[in-house]
């Protein structure tokens, strides 16, 4: 999982994509956090992108870094507690200004059922499930 979040990381932007009824909807994020050993991402709750989790919270991830490109397919699960919150919003203090751990809006999932291939087109596909 470290590995995965370290590529997330070094992307600096990742894109996420739901289903909105028959739809793909993609979007870019930038949050990834490792919580109690599990991944995270954040929004909020009056997103659209929210909304279709909690409809099919099935999702996946797609960045590029280099030559390499990362998929990961999840189930994205809500954690609503405060501490979840607050860690995430320590680790990007730019959010503060939109976010706050106690606002109701502020939204963290982390990845659960994840499988994530990195790819390149020299290396063979690495798969790493967690």
């Amino acid at each position: 999982m470290k590995e995965v979040y370290d590529f997330l990381k070094k992307s600096g932007i990742y894109y996420l994509a739901t289903v909105e009824g028959t739809k793909p909807r993609v979007r870019p994020f930038g949050t990834v956090d490792i919580f109690e050993d599990k991944l995270y991402i954040q929004t909020g709750k009056v997103k659209n992108v929210s909304k279709q989790i909690k409809a099919n919270p099935h999702i996946e991830i797609c960045a590029m870094v280099e030559d390499k490109w990362i998929r990961i397919e999840a189930v994205a699960v809500e954690d609503d507690r405060i501490e979840a919150r607050q860690h995430m919003l320590d680790a990007y203090p730019q959010l503060k200004s939109r976010y706050a751990a106690d606002d109701h809006n502020t939204q963290v999932l982390y990845l659960k059922d994840a499988r994530a291939t990195i790819e390149s087109f020299t290396d063979e596909p690495k798969v790493i499930q967690f």
